[in-house]
């Protein structure tokens, strides 16, 4: 990465030309470095593919003692996949000295199996496997929509893991069927109900085609263009955001100063945005809070029963790579104000270097008050708060996620994911009630749904050594203890051992991630709170395929041992893995988390119950969590922070009585 200007024009961005930390992204031409020495070694074909390309990153104590200007030791994992075989091999290259330095062959053909991610090219090839099938063109013949297979656009899926035995150990790919009724039309509102094909994608054939009922194609526009709609409404104004004299955060080489605020923007193909190294620089030191964290998977499982749908369940950062599907974004439509630009660093099927420019957006934005008093009789004091926000958008089908973080000058972090784009639809006869779908358009009906996001979090509040507490309020029995009844208190739980955690929003239940070598001027551990929202978790049913995949959606938080290779929320390989990868296998050893080098878990999002309102185009909906200091200062971290909140140097406190040295009466 090279330093650049921040700018409202989004014509310069930081690029990433040469690896300048260890924990840098992949360049260009370590991609391809790296490409090359595999394929002289040998180990490549005209059938080899790459379904993923990662970066090693170092250990934890090397990163540490690494200089600026220091040699650094880069290493990267390439999946190779021959597609003419299904053999995946994992091969990791040291980049520096141009080897091959080990491979593993994935065990996909044996229990409990996992695949490595699709290929773009494999989304293609699922439409022409199906649409060439004569059991498919019989299907759509049957429902007198044979004149209209070149409408046709079918959606190619993760099919899950059920046991099936012409599934099992193969490259398996399920396809629904959705029509246009013209080129520029929206597929996912005219769903072809009840006809579902399941490809095998190394032998290039369709193993099945499940073909019932005969309920008629939902025939309404799903277009939101102008052109669609109608003009644009001319009521609003126009906001403008813009700082005369910058913003306040610097970036060198991917290091960002905003404030007391340190850290690294990370990028990779699986994750997309990574932040490192986040800490706090008290004008001493910089205090650790945070040495890498990421949205590190999420899930999306139906609840509908439907042949269409009941295998339905998205592992969209391990099976589709949240990275690799991230969006460019645009000046004025993503971000708006004084932006800079950070590219991401992917890679094509065929193991080359693929830039996605503007990936990653940083920028402040104004978060209304953030500290405010009136006294009587001597005057009133209030301060602006501000944000630092870190983001980057993927789309994944139907849906475009957002996923934000945001640094406040209170020294509180908070995770934020949007959803947005298009709910995922079947067709329906108009009017009627089901229980696991609803109509949201006339003969449209969207299935119930969740998101659940998962935040890996490796802390070190003040360093490596940390703890966690649960933290309840309680209700206190009126008797002795509570004479009065009005008393309630609180009990703190030490976190002992590896395992999950739930929420409890009756017991306003959170849990602090405290130091155990460190305290505050109160003689106190210094720490931060995490403090959830608690929707539901996982709501298919324990002895159901899904909830062996995706034990992380068990519980709201999880509280491992930190471990190099326990990256991955339900393991590093969910494609059509059976289950017990992940959160489930990293705790079962029970080791003891009390005082150690902690990675702290947290499961979020929304239950979705579709509604008319997210039809054509939903509305953004947010879901999110904070990591908020609690003992970690002394006091308000923020009494320094200036009363004005313009260039032009608008005293918030300009027009009234100061609050101190102001007689009374």
């Amino acid at each position: 990465m090279t330093t650049t200007t921040p700018h409202t024009t989004g014509k310069r961005v930081t690029h990433l030309d040469e690896a300048d930390h260890p924990l840098a992204p992949l360049t260009a031409d370590e991609i391809a470095r790296g490409r090359a020495v595999i394929a002289d070694a040998g180990l490549l074909s005209e059938h080899s593919r790459f379904p993923s390309v990662m970066p090693i990153e170092p250990p934890k104590d090397v990163v540490r003692a690494w200089t600026p200007g220091a040699p650094m030791h880069r290493v990267a994992e390439f999946v190779v996949l021959d597609v003419s075989t299904g053999r995946s091999v994992e091969i990791d290259v040291d980049l520096d000295a141009r080897r091959v330095a080990a491979t593993r062959e994935l065990a996909t053909t044996t229990a409990p199996y996992g695949q490595p991610a699709y290929l773009q090219e494999e989304y293609e090839l699922a439409q022409e496997i199906a649409t060439a099938d004569p059991r498919w063109i019989a299907a759509m013949e049957r429902r007198g929509l044979g004149d209209r297979i070149d409408q046709v656009f079918c959606s190619p899926l993760a099919p899950g893991n059920f046991g099936y035995e012409d599934e099992v150990g193969r490259r398996i790919i399920r396809s629904l069927t959705f029509l246009r009724d013209h080129p520029d039309d929206v597929a996912w509102a005219h769903p072809v109900e009840g006809l579902l094909v399941t490809i095998d994608l190394t032998e290039r054939r369709v193993i099945s085609v499940r073909d019932e009922g005969d309920v008629p194609v939902a025939a309404g526009s799903g277009r939101y263009d102008t052109d669609a709609v109608g003009p644009a409404r001319t009521t609003l104004k126009p906001i403008e955001i813009t700082q005369p004299e910058g913003p306040s955060f610097t970036v060198e080489d991917g290091a960002v100063s905003w404030e007391n605020w340190r850290f690294r923007v990370g990028f990779n193909a699986r994750e997309g945005l990574v932040i490192h190294e986040l800490g706090w620089d008290d004008g001493e030191r910089v205090r650790p809070i945070m040495y890498r964290g990421s949205i590190a998977e999420m899930l999306v499982p139906y609840g509908d029963t439907s042949a269409n749908r009941y295998w339905i369940s998205y592992f969209d950062a391990g099976e589709y790579y949240l990275g690799r599907s991230a969006n460019t974004l645009a000046l004025g439509c993503d971000c708006l104000g004084v932006i800079h630009y950070f590219d991401g660093m992917s890679h094509d099927d065929n193991g080359n270097p693929l830039r996605i420019p503007q990936a990653i957006c940083m920028h402040e934005e104004d978060a209304s008050i953030l500290w405010k008093h009136t006294e009587f009789g001597y005057g009133t004091d209030v301060r602006r708060q501000r944000r630092l926000v870190i983001s980057f958008i993927a789309t994944i089908g139907n849906y475009d996620y957002g996923f934000y973080w945001h640094l406040y000058l209170d020294g509180t972090i908070e995770v934020e994911a949007k959803a947005t784009g298009l709910v995922f639809n079947g067709s329906g006869i108009p009017g009627t009630d089901e229980p696991h779908r609803l109509e949201i358009a006339p003969g449209l009906f969207a299935p119930v749904h969740q998101h659940l996001f998962c935040a890996r979090m490796d802390l070190e509040i003040d360093g490596e050594r940390n703890a966690v507490d649960q933290i309840d309020v309680q209700r206190i029995p009126m008797g002795e203890r509570n004479p009065y009844g009005n008393a309630f208190t609180w009990e703190r739980t030490r976190v002992e051992t590896e395992g999950g955690l739930d929420a409890a929003p009756e017991l306003r239940r959170t849990w602090q991630i405290v130091s155990t070598d460190r305290t505050n001027a109160l003689g106190r551990p210094t720490g931060y709170e995490l403090i959830g929202e608690g929707w539901p978790t996982m709501l298919a049913d324990p002895a159901s395929a899904v909830w062996a995949r995706a034990s992380f959606t068990h519980h709201h938080t999880w509280v491992t041992r930190f471990h190099d290779e326990e990256r991955w929320p339900a393991g590093k390989y969910p494609n059509q893995h059976a289950g017990g990868a992940g959160l489930s296998a990293y705790v079962a050893d029970g080791e003891s988390v009390d005082g150690e080098d902690l990675v702290v878990w947290h499961t979020f999002g929304p239950t979705h119950l579709p509604r008319p309102e997210d039809f054509p185009i939903m509305p953004v909906d947010q879901y999110r969590f904070q990591l908020k200091p609690n003992g970690f200062f002394d006091r308000n971290p923020t009494l320094d922070v200036p009363e004005w909140s313009s260039s032009e140097g608008h005293c918030c406190a300009s027009e009234r009585p100061r609050r101190y040295g102001v007689e009374q009466g």
